[in-house]
Parts: C-alpha cells; structure tokens; sequence
C-alpha cells in the first residue's frame, strides 16, 4: 500500500498526521520496524505474570488485549496499574495530571517524551515519588490502597429519550472521588456498541463526572463509539474528533479513548449485580 502526504510517496501508513504532530513519530521511522506478530510474542514471554505498570495506561492496554487475543490466540490475564489514577488522588490540587506536569513537578528530565523506554523510565522515576507522597499521606502503602475500595453500585435502567447531556442528573450517593471519570468532562461520539449512550452519559454523571454535548475546551475525554453507522463520515473521524485531535495538539488536557478503553475505566461500575454488560 502506498500514499502519499506532504508530496512524499511512502510505502505504507502506520500513523495519520494528528499522531505524528503530536508524538513526533513518522511513517518513515516505522517501516522497518518490527510488526506486532514478532514482537508480541517477545513481550509475552518478557512479562510473565508480573503486574503492568503504566501512565495513562489504559489505551495500551487496550491494544495488548486485542493483539494477545489476535497473534498468540489468548487473553492478556496480567494485572496492571495505571499510577496517573495515583497522581490524581495525591495530588488534587494540580490542574493536569499528565506525565509531562508529573515529570515537571519533580524535576524529572525526560528527553524524548512519546519514546517508550524514555516514558517508561519516567513513569519509574514518578511512581517513586509517589510511593513517598503515598506513605506521608495516608501513613502506610495498604492504607492508600485500602482508600480506592467502593462498594459496586447500582444503575438506572429508566428509559430517557432524546436526551442532553444537562438533563442528566447523576446520583450524588454513587459518586466515586477515585474513578477516572470523576470531576472529568466527557463527551461521546459514534455509536456505542455495548451500551445507550444515554446509558453511558447517566454512569459518567453518577461517578461524579460532567457530561458535554461537545468538544470544549473543558473536556478531558472523548470517548470513540463506531463511526460506521454516520454516513455523513468520510474519513473516519467525526468533528468531535477533529475538534478534540487539534485542541490535544494545542496542548488541552484531552484524551481520546476508544469505547473498550471507557469500559475499563467504569469496571467498578458494571460489576456483575448491575447487569450492564
């Protein structure tokens, strides 16, 4: 397969523009790289059973989820952390909480930012300090972990028509401080394949988060449904994805997040009891 982009023909595409703008990583620096049969077979084999730890870790996860199941016929059965939850926690008051304002925090150099052995060693180097800040605050490691525990909750099953995102009303008594979602603005976009998006948008206001309409510059999560059923969609991006893709660049805190990803993110939420999934 063959494009071409910025009068340049090249081989094949592995990144569209926003990625490259945004990471710095090109088509050209990919062709020769590695595909995901060779390596995740490496990577397997090099994890083990031992827990992942990542920074805003979910998208990853995700997609090693989906490759395991792919290439080695299995799931991905390890445990993993995603200690950007731990950063929101200990430190509230801070406005971001991406790993660029953590490194920035603690005076940690990361050189080449969006490179993974240079995010992991930051990652490291934070998770560090937030054992410290952890054992200050809450006096012992099982004492802060003892802190995120939350009884499932319940769920709404009432039906809403042609609803907006300020006619929900959330459910103050579920609302959850240690979700992802809490104190968060959300926005939606494509169709879901597991849930109503009103269902989804009535769960996002339970656990304390703040549903939008659309893309602001308030909003810290567009969630991605399939775009496949709009026909008004030609490349595969909405407008909100648009829209959040260039204020990302512009520097937003933003994270645009495939449905799986949100999934993950309400695990808590959608035990079995609820019935939800």
């Amino acid at each position: 397969m063959r494009y071409r982009f910025d009068g340049h023909e090249h081989r094949n595409m592995y990144v569209d523009p926003y990625i490259t703008e945004l990471t710095g990583i090109t088509n050209e620096m990919l062709e020769t790289a590695p595909k995901a049969d060779e390596v995740i077979p490496k990577y397997a084999e090099f994890i083990g059973q031992t827990i992942i730890v990542g920074y805003n870790v979910n998208f990853d996860i995700n997609f090693l989820y989906d490759n395991f199941q792919k290439i080695l016929g299995k799931a991905l059965s390890n445990d993993f952390i995603d200690i950007m939850r731990m950063a929101r926690k200990l430190y509230p008051d801070m406005p971001h909480h991406r790993l660029a304002d953590m490194t920035a925090r603690f005076g940690i150099v990361n050189t080449h930012a969006h490179r993974s052995l240079f995010d992991c060693a930051a990652t490291e180097a934070c998770l560090t300090h937030f054992y410290d800040d952890a054992i200050q605050q809450y006096g012992s490691i099982d004492d802060f972990i003892t802190s995120y525990k939350r009884t499932a909750h319940g769920h709404h099953s009432s039906d809403y028509k042609a609803l907006k995102a300020g006619d929900i009303e959330g459910d103050i008594s579920k609302q959850d401080p240690d979700n992802p979602l809490y104190g968060r603005y959300c926005v939606f976009t494509g169709k879901l394949e597991k849930l109503l998006r009103k269902e989804a948008m009535q769960i996002v206001a339970d656990l304390g988060g703040i549903n939008e309409d659309s893309v602001t510059k308030n909003t810290n999560y567009l969630i991605l449904g399939n775009n496949d059923y709009c026909t008004t969609i030609k490349d595969g991006k909405s407008s909100k994805q648009k829209k959040a893709e260039k204020n990302k660049l512009k520097g937003q805190d933003i994270e645009i997040i495939p449905e799986g990803v949100f999934y993950d993110m309400i695990g808590d939420y959608l035990s079995e009891e609820n019935g939800l999934l």
